[in-house]
């Protein structure tokens, strides 16, 4: 069994959530917003994150990807398993990722929303690992800068255990 090491609390999510919502909605201000929830991981921060941001018009999306097909290592090949609906022609898109790894993936959903047509695209990001960066991905909010270390709730998790957990914490395996 794997032990947890707290590596940021709650209220420590909470202050960086609560400010990032503000510089997103001076960003956006007198602007439709469209956010793209990128599922599983990220719904928990893009959830508090969406009650920061001061936008009587806000349209919410979910992506859901995957690059590792029944594998326990990545493909590296990215498959969309549920898109977004709406048309996204003309519109600000603001992308809710839990982590920024590789790069990889939000290198590719970056370019499949501009794709669509979005007259925008920017990133916001509860987490960065830049040390593992692969492939450059531009984050325009970043909530918090961690080493290379495994690291589980607030969403993120070790076979779909620890989602639910009010902070961040590090996998000892």
């Amino acid at each position: 069994m794997e032990k947890l090491k707290k590596l940021i609390d709650s209220e420590q999510i909470q202050n960086r959530v609560k400010a990032l919502g503000l510089e997103i909605t001076e960003h956006y201000k007198g602007r439709p917003l469209t956010v793209v929830c990128i599922l599983n991981g990220a719904f928990v921060f893009c959830a508090d994150l969406i009650r920061q941001i001061e936008n009587d018009e806000i349209n919410i999306e979910f992506m859901r990807l995957s690059s590792y097909g029944s594998s326990s290592v990545s493909s590296g090949k990215i498959q969309i398993i549920k898109d977004t609906e709406t048309d996204l022609n003309g519109k600000d898109v603001l992308v809710v990722e839990d982590i920024v790894d590789t790069g990889r993936t939000l290198s590719f959903v970056m370019g499949h929303l501009k794709a669509k047509g979005a007259s925008s695209v920017a990133l916001c990001a509860l987490i960065d690992k830049p040390s593992r960066r692969v492939v450059p991905v531009k984050t325009d909010w970043v909530g918090i800068e961690v080493p290379d270390t495994f690291i589980v709730g607030y969403g993120l998790d070790y076979d779909q255990r620890y989602r639910h957990l009010p902070y961040i914490a590090e996998v000892e395996l």
